[in-house]
């Protein structure tokens, strides 16, 4: 499902979904809209514009907080123009799974536009890596995960990008065992535990993120 004031926007994602396989069961232009369609048929991901009428500022994020109150199980992906740090720390205070910020040119590769969609519909965690890109430059002096080293810094950098372990692997130039070891430690040094009612991975990328 789409939600985009802008119809040409609107209408080239939907284009790009349905060649990828995907099935676009609606569309709208405003929240009212969305918010009805998700009521009489939730599908799996709701593609949303942050900034829509009619005051164009956060009606994208409070459709998304109604919709996961109506709809816990339908996936949110967050599109916007440009970075906006504000909000997005606000989607990863309000949710802890099955949500994604999404800069709109993200759009252009098509590949990995679809495996965004993909992922946020799974319940994982999407995040713009120019996003994570400011949030690294405006990290605080006094670092709460000061514990970490560089490595496993790097390592969680690119895991809040939705990277996987073999991607990781493959970026890094590491082994998986070792890539494994990284993700352990990481854990530890979060103070993660395991536990089969969290996801510990979208645990760290959250405290990772919050603490731009």
């Amino acid at each position: 499902m789409l939600a985009d004031d802008a119809v040409l926007f609107r209408e080239g994602v939907a284009r790009i979904l349905e060649a990828d396989g995907f099935e676009v069961v609606g569309r709208a232009g405003d929240a009212a809209t969305l918010l009805a369609m998700v009521a009489a048929d939730p599908p799996d991901v709701a593609i949303i514009d942050l900034r829509m009428p009619p005051g164009f500022g956060d009606e994208g994020i409070e459709a998304a907080v109604r919709i996961r109150k109506q709809a816990p199980k339908v996936g949110l992906l967050l599109m916007s123009q440009y970075v906006e740090v504000h909000h997005a720390l606000r989607l990863m205070d309000d949710f802890d799974g099955g949500v994604g910020y999404l800069l709109k040119d993200r759009v252009s590769d098509l590949a990995a536009f679809g495996v965004d969609v993909r992922r946020v519909a799974a319940g994982e965690v999407i995040i713009d890596p120019e996003l994570v890109s400011r949030l690294v430059a405006r990290r605080r002096t006094q670092d709460p995960l000061e514990r970490l080293s560089a490595r496993e810094r790097a390592v969680l950098e690119l895991m809040a990008q939705g990277r996987s372990n073999a991607a990781l692997s493959a970026e890094l130039h590491l082994s998986p065992k070792t890539v494994e070891g990284h993700v352990r430690s990481i854990f530890t040094k979060l103070d993660l535990a395991p536990d089969e009612g969290e996801n510990r991975r979208v645990l760290a990328v959250l405290r990772f993120l919050r603490q731009a």
